[in-house]
């Protein structure tokens, strides 16, 4: 399974920032656009990594079933 998520790069005044528009909280910035995007992966990680975090302990109490759906390639 594959997902594309759309980033988007503005240019600053300190180089460039960038964002995710459908990961709220994946953003970043960066002296170029390659080193701005190679630091967006690495928002887009931490994000879901965090959101899993938080998933797991709200439902550490909680009787659930835990599968996968696929593996996304970012």
């Amino acid at each position: 399974m594959t997902t594309n998520l759309t980033a988007v790069f503005q240019k600053s005044p300190y180089g460039y920032i960038g964002y995710v528009e459908e990961l709220p909280g994946a953003n970043t910035q960066g002296k170029t656009l390659e080193e701005t995007k190679k630091n967006l992966i690495e928002a887009i990680r931490l994000v879901l990594d965090a959101n899993k975090q938080i998933m797991e302990e709200e439902l550490k109490d909680e009787e659930f079933t835990r599968e996968q759906i696929g593996e996304v390639v970012i």
